[in-house]
């Protein structure tokens, strides 16, 4: 046997198809060398995550702290274009952006990206024009386009089907804290006004993206590569993350449950032909009609909570977050369920449904009391379907580059999901917001209908492959998942 520094990728043993019952029990080596994964790859990535999102929904935070002033971004639509212009890139430099990490290894390629943007966040602290920020915010979006989806993709490739949607939600929590924690940081920050003759809003960013930068270089030294690669040395630390027998094991297991070990070749017919399945299209359909919800309380909800609910600035900020920190526990709980019993589809529902309830208290009802009851409700429901989403996604699907395909379709659906947040909110309906509201609204019926075709078109499927008249997904003994 091979020393455990040794270069060579490992062999993947127990190369059968994918396994339809029920889960295998794991033995103590395995739990062992699953929580070893689970420590290495779930802080490191949602912390830098956690950041991400932060700088990437700290506009409003910036605005009412005095950017709105000094920009002029009331004047017409220039804050919701500065919302959305972010997006274009991001959903464009998506799939290349998945391609790359392949190629390079996430080792190497997400930290650097985290770098680059942590570096333009500070600029836009610097920004004496509308137009400057716009430009700051066109590279944050080409930036920060492979990261999410590379993050996903990365811990995809990790994990069985059954045990995803757990590691998907505690790598979202943190970033869903984060979001909600961000306004009483911001606030904090922009009370920094006037050191070093610089505004408010501009201590924010500076500050936030001087963090950023320190979290990039801690990357490097603490992500690791795809589970194939994970015997090589690292490149700062010159040793590997697991040992010859480890990666057969974390392989092994991979092999037995979905068949897509080894890594399959990306060719341009073969990009055609994962394109050609309907059902990677439906998810970043779905995702995208969940993150119209999410990033419309992520630039929004500071805003309705000063304008319309009548707070304070500081109240707005601070109140931001209680609804984050229950989203992160309704989440959590969600996906324990999820993996527990082996269901995605109703889950989606459930959050959905939670979601309706919430928006419609808070568009409709007259006290004030009852309407932030309704902002935590909506909070979590679409905050809850982030994994959820994505969790269904991988567990119908199979082939490491097809759910790298998908993933940055996804991912990119969900970035639509902002720039259509960023527009439907105008500026004549505020304080309210009712469209905006009612969109919201309509959006989380059609992701429950679309859920509930599911149940039949899968159903049938899978009776049909019981009864041997098709093969699902290219492997003997795969079951589409409800």
């Amino acid at each position: 046997m091979k020393r455990s520094g040794d270069r060579r990728s490992p062999r993947v043993l127990g190369n059968r198809g994918p396994a339809s019952g029920a889960p295998e029990r794991e033995d103590k080596e395995t739990r062992r060398l699953i929580r070893k994964i689970d420590l290495r790859l779930l802080p490191t990535l949602a912390v830098i995550y956690a950041f991400a999102l932060i700088d990437r929904v700290n506009l409003p935070n910036a605005r009412i702290a005095g950017m709105d002033e000094d920009l002029g971004l009331s004047i017409g639509a220039r804050y919701s274009i500065l919302t959305m212009i972010f997006f274009i890139p991001y959903v464009i430099f998506q799939f290349p952006a998945n391609i790359i990490i392949r190629k390079l290894g996430p080792a190497v390629w997400l930290p650097s990206l985290v770098v680059c943007w942590g570096a333009t966040t500070i600029g836009l602290g610097f920004v004496s024009d509308w137009t400057q920020a716009l430009g700051c915010r066109i590279i944050l979006g080409v930036l920060e386009a492979g990261y999410y989806p590379g993050c996903v993709f990365l811990l995809s490739c990790w994990y069985v089907r059954f045990e995803v949607q757990k590691r998907f939600s505690a790598f979202y929590l943190l970033a869903l804290l984060a979001s909600g924690l961000s306004n009483i940081l911001a606030y904090g920050l922009s009370e920094m006004k006037g050191i070093q003759g610089l505004n408010g809003w501009q201590w924010i960013f500076i500050i936030e993206g001087a963090i950023t930068i320190a979290l990039g270089f801690l990357g490097y030294i603490f992500i690791v590569d795809f589970p194939d690669k994970a015997t090589h040395p690292s490149l700062i630390t010159r040793r590997p993350f697991l040992t010859l027998p480890e990666a057969r094991l974390i392989l092994a297991r991979i092999q037995r449950d979905r068949g897509d070990a080894v890594v399959d070749k990306l060719t341009p017919s073969l990009i055609l032909r994962h394109l050609r399945d309907w059902k990677i299209w439906e998810f970043a359909w779905l995702y995208f009609l969940n993150n119209v919800v999410t990033y419309s309380f992520g630039y929004f909800l500071p805003i309705i909570l000063r304008s319309d609910m009548g707070h304070s600035v500081a109240m707005s900020q601070i109140l931001s977050f209680p609804p984050y920190v229950v989203a992160a526990v309704w989440m959590f709980s969600t996906a324990y369920v999820a993996d527990r019993f082996r269901m995605r589809g109703a889950i989606i529902i459930l959050n959905c449904a939670t979601a309706v309830v919430g928006v419609c208290m808070m568009a409709f009802l007259d006290n004030a009391d009852a309407r932030y009851a309704g902002v935590f409700l909506g909070v979590a429901g679409a905050n809850s379907n982030v994994p959820s989403i994505l969790s269904y996604m991988h567990n119908n699907i199979v082939g490491q580059m097809k759910r790298s395909v998908a993933s940055a379709l996804l991912i990119g659906g969900g970035a639509c999901g902002g720039i259509a947040a960023a527009n439907i909110f105008r500026q004549q309906d505020a304080p309210a917001y009712v469209p905006a509201m009612a969109t919201v609204i309509a959006t989380q019926v059609l992701s429950i209908l679309h859920v509930l075709k599911n149940f039949v078109v899968y159903s049938r499927a899978n009776r049909q492959a019981d009864k041997g008249e098709r093969v699902l997904e290219g492997q003997v003994g795969f079951r589409q998942t409800l």
